[in-house]
């Protein structure tokens, strides 16, 4: 199914689907309910799946859940895997639209049974089913961009997505906190359901007709017997090795992560393209690209607070400053993508690479004004609005890029592991961080040590994707035949 083939069906009646393509708009007529829906349901998902940061708490105490109080976002993104892969194999089967309103419904009930919990562990598996839910979403978003907006317009709901993911992440705490002030944490999880169903069913009716406008593509051959298990094994390693991590036993620690990466090593190779593991030139080396980003920019953000905090002696509003001029700089640099996208391969490698640069340096900057004591504290805000720069223009050139190069017939696979690319790589450098102040401390070290090996990581990371970046389809124009993810 080509983005013609779906442009002409999703156009309003009388409309040319090629008239005057240049100048469209992704709210024009023939885009503006899918995109108004997809931002909607990313903003939802987003403000219930992070904006819940500042209730966890309370409902950690009230449900007696702070000896596993972690789980309370580890829920969430290990069932995000699953989600993800499950709805983008299934859509690559018969179009986008049965499993995103599945995923809308499971992220609903998932609220619900949050809202609803008498205890922590029920309030943990209503955690799961969102995180199911919001993987779902996500992917489905990347694959009905992919496969519906002419190759122009595509950075520009790219730039949208991030806005509509940034934003509500910065707002939903505070929200969130006010709300569970006034009306108690519950309504916290129930207010978001009607505002979900609205997204859904502007959304839904507009991805039913991608499928309408062609033969649903052949699922990959063995798929029902293997995608649900691989990608369970790939979400029981990574809880394995993030277990392990938490462990103070350098022994078990060991153990753990070998026997974590060895479970989730094969799930992961049979969840995404060929090649994935190895960087292999073209889709595979842009999902490599996205976990390098998101492991070097949350790597770095989840630790910021620590450093200002036990280090400088910096209270938390500075702190949040800096998170929230990294998340603006992040919409801001994805929009400037979107903006001078020039549509090709070499334009949007250099591009990769040039934000993945930038994001190393506003990395180092934070690390310099957390470690070094004569820097002022304040760099650290400024280092880290040049790496939500860096990180806005990567992310929006490698994601265009991606996708464009992704076979038609595997934009579910495509933006599945994109998005677990994504989860994966936040979960594992946070949970690498975590596990790194608890040995060194252990050992009679310094949390300053233990930061320093941290963002060395993060910086060691973000170098990595610029080099991964050149590794785009070189002179590449068009997207790759089915095959072309089987050879390097």
């Amino acid at each position: 199914m080509s983005t013609e083939d779906v442009a002409s069906a999703t156009s309003p009646p009388g409309e040319s689907a090629g008239a005057d393509e240049s100048t469209r708009s992704v709210f024009d007529r023939r885009y503006r309910a899918l995109s108004v829906g997809v931002i909607t349901t990313v903003s939802v998902v987003a403000f219930e799946s992070l904006g819940v940061a500042t209730v966890l708490p309370v409902v950690a105490r009230e449900l007696g859940g702070l000896g596993s109080f972690g789980w309370g976002l580890s829920a969430l993104m290990l069932a995000n895997i699953v989600g993800a892969v499950v709805a983008g194999r299934v859509a690559d089967r018969g179009g986008p639209w049965v499993p995103f309103a599945a995923s809308i419904a499971v992220f609903v009930a998932g609220c619900l049974l949050a809202a609803a919990s008498p205890s922590w562990l029920v309030f943990l598996a209503g955690r799961a089913v969102q995180g199911f839910g919001v993987g779902g979403v996500m992917a489905i978003a990347f694959m009905s961009i992919g496969a519906t907006y002419p190759d122009h317009l595509q950075p520009r709901m790219y730039a949208l997505l991030s806005s509509a993911w940034s934003i509500p992440a910065l707002a939903g705490p505070p929200i969130g906190g006010l709300v569970a002030e006034t009306a108690g944490w519950p309504w916290v999880f129930i207010i978001i359901v009607p505002i979900a169903v609205v997204a859904a069913l502007l959304a839904t009716p507009a991805m039913r007709r991608l499928v309408e406008s062609g033969a649903p593509s052949e699922a990959p051959r063995g798929w029902r017997n293997n995608v649900v298990l691989n990608s369970v094994l790939l979400t029981a390693g990574t809880a394995v090795l993030l277990l392990a991590l938490e462990a103070v036993s350098a022994l078990v620690v060991v153990v753990g992560v070998v026997a974590g990466l060895l479970i989730a090593g094969v799930g992961l190779r049979h969840v995404t393209p060929p090649g994935t593991l190895v960087a292999r030139r073209g889709v595979a080396a842009g999902i490599v690209v996205r976990a390098g980003l998101c492991g070097a920019y949350f790597g770095t953000e989840a630790f910021l607070p620590l450093g200002m905090s036990e280090l400088r002696g910096v209270g938390t509003t500075l702190s949040g400053i800096g998170l929230a001029v990294g998340a603006l700089t992040w919409v801001g640099g994805s929009f400037w993508q979107a903006k001078v996208d020039g549509g090709t391969t070499r334009d949007r490698s250099r591009a990769t690479a040039l934000g993945s640069l930038v994001l190393a340096v506003g990395a180092v900057v934070v690390a310099v004004a957390i470690l070094v004591p004569a820097v002022p504290a304040v760099f650290a805000v400024v280092g880290w609005g040049i790496g939500g720069l860096g990180m806005g223009v990567a992310v929006n050139a490698s994601t265009s890029e991606t996708m464009r190069l992704s076979p038609p017939e595997s934009l579910g696979l495509t933006s599945s592991s994109l998005q677990l690319a994504q989860t994966l790589a936040t979960a594992l450098i946070a949970g690498l961080g975590g596990g790194l102040i608890s040995l060194v401390t252990a050992g009679g070290g310094t949390v300053a040590t233990a930061l320093l090996i941290t963002f060395a990581v993060t910086v060691a990371i973000a170098l990595g994707s610029v080099v991964v970046a050149g590794r785009f389809r070189a002179g590449s124009e068009e997207p790759a035949p089915a095959s072309a993810n089987a050879v390097a």
